[in-house]
């Protein structure tokens, strides 16, 4: 029940946070406060209450930030081990791999990238790179 009311309420903040209102909204306040510095004379206190409010609201946003993309990495590879699990050239053995230490998955990158071009110079990784800087 937690988890679906953070899920609901973090994508809907995080959806609102992403429009061109939330910007003004927070370009209006951060003008407002600049305009009160003179009435406070610009006091300490006048800049501590910026300074609370941006960090306290930047904390808030580095946790729905990341229960974003945990979702959408989550989301992108449960489609593509469908499509993998689909294909019935593909090999199964990818499936799950994101669970795998940073080491060994650029391993298994090298060896795919080496295996491209072992069956096919033209089309390693590095001569597909070429390839596309040369078209544009």
């Amino acid at each position: 029940m937690l988890d679906h009311l953070f899920t609901t309420i973090a994508g809907r903040v995080s959806g609102f946070m992403g429009k061109p209102l939330a910007f003004s909204v927070a370009a209006g306040t951060i003008l407002f406060w600049l305009a009160t510095g003179p009435i406070f004379h610009y006091s300490d206190t006048w800049q501590l209450v910026v300074n609370t409010a941006t960090t306290i609201v930047t904390f808030l946003m580095v946790f729905l930030i990341q229960n974003s993309q945990n979702r959408d990495a989550a989301a992108m590879q449960a489609k593509l081990d469908e499509v993998i699990r689909s294909i019935a050239e593909a090999r199964n053995e990818f499936v799950g791999i994101e669970h795998r230490t940073d080491r060994e998955i650029e391993m298994i990158r090298l060896k795919l990238e080496q295996e491209c071009a072992e069956g096919n110079p033209v089309h390693g990784a590095l001569a597909s790179v070429d390839r596309l800087g040369r078209r544009y």
